[in-house]
């Protein structure tokens, strides 16, 4: 290619993965807003033990300009998507200076690669399917992202629209300020509802029990979210490869099971917003900086905001209020331990109903992000 820009393929050996996340820094040097994640743990969504690539694969690309890596691309192919949902592939975990010849090439190989495998349709980003981060920021460029969030500059909507790539649906970010929520009056919903329902219990999800209720929470999550767009159910090894990762970040009391008898009917689940913390360390924890995340891990302080990531309810048992008890009961526990705020996210621009149930407890949309397709 020319001026010195190649498009390298890399595999998913441990020097290339370290290769492949390590552009990411030369991006976003110097951005306040910026959050490098985890190494230790992003790493493990590349390698063969993610449970994804029993049914899926992935190409791994860079943007070399003159030596030195200004751009990256990851390709999947999720044949469990392509069955249930619409054949396709998938673009994620991109990046890239704001450098338009050096994205077109990397959305380009990535594209080609897509077609050569037959497929007629490029969506994404994902990083690496809907039930991880996913999505590009279009809204919101003035703050942080929330943990498990993802963030990026504003030219990326450019560089990925000058490429051919149109919208394909919204998912928002809600904000809540606890100061303003007049928890009394929550309290009060909360237990109408349960008057109303009183063959429902609701109980928080502890870690002595989690083993076990993890698979209570798979049943509901395939059940629950089975006719939202673009949704593929979770395999049980999925789910336990997400639950490993997720066990030492869990606050008691921000996870909720709504249950008939023995049946699970919905669930919540939310946890503390670690990015603060996380921050400073540059997505390296084994540094001596380390010693300023570790109260959070261990639970000796408190973050000031949490992140609503899942809450979902079954189909029978919707328009019942269970979605507001749940998403009330963890409030209650947060708002307790002092968080001041929180973010419900993503949720599908055009689910109404839970749109609905955040803004009436004076939820407001204050990021947007942005899933993107490209007929090939």
């Amino acid at each position: 290619m020319s001026n010195g820009l190649q498009i390298v393929s890399l595999s998913r050996s441990s020097r290339d993965i370290n290769r492949f996340l390590n552009v990411s820094y030369c991006i976003y040097n110097g951005d306040p807003n910026w959050v490098a994640p985890l190494l230790m743990d992003l790493k493990k969504v590349f390698t063969d033990d993610n449970p994804l690539f029993e049914h899926a694969k992935m190409q791994l690309w860079v943007a070399s300009r003159n030596g030195r890596d200004i751009g990256r691309i990851a390709g999947i192919i999720d044949e469990t998507h392509n069955r249930l949902v619409e054949p396709g592939a998938f673009f994620g975990f991109f990046e890239c200076l704001n450098d338009p010849a050096a994205a077109g090439a990397l959305l380009k190989t990535m594209a080609d690669w897509a077609a050569q495998a037959g497929l007629k349709r490029v969506l994404g980003p994902m990083n690496p399917t809907t039930n991880d981060e996913c999505g590009l920021l279009v809204e919101g460029f003035d703050s942080p992202p929330v943990f498990m969030m993802t963030y990026n500059p504003r030219y990326y909507v450019d560089l990925v629209e000058a490429d051919g790539f149109r919208k394909a649906k919204d998912l928002l970010a809600f904000h809540i300020d606890l100061s303003n929520i007049p928890m009394d009056r929550l309290t009060r919903i909360g237990g109408k509802v349960k008057q109303r329902n009183p063959g429902l219990a609701f109980r928080p999800v502890l870690r002595k029990t989690l083993d076990q209720d993890i698979v209570k929470i798979k049943e509901v999550y395939n059940a629950a979210w089975q006719q939202n767009w673009g949704f593929v159910p979770m395999t049980d090894a999925e789910v336990d490869f997400m639950a490993e990762r997720l066990k030492p970040l869990l606050m008691e009391g921000l996870i909720w099971l709504a249950e008939a008898g023995s049946q699970p009917v919905g669930f919540l689940l939310a946890l503390p917003d670690y990015n603060p913390a996380l921050q400073p360390l540059r997505g390296r924890l084994l540094t001596p900086r380390v010693l300023g995340f570790i109260p959070y891990l261990m639970g000796w302080k408190r973050p000031k905001r949490t992140r609503v990531l899942t809450l979902g309810v079954t189909e029978k048992y919707r328009s019942k209020g269970i979605e507001s008890a749940l998403l009330i009961e963890g409030l209650k526990v947060g708002f307790d331990a002092g968080v001041t705020e929180s973010e419900a996210s993503w949720i599908l621009e055009d689910n109404v109903m839970m749109c609905r149930v955040l803004e009436a407890i004076g939820g407001r949309v204050y990021k947007r992000y942005r899933i993107y397709e490209k007929s090939l």
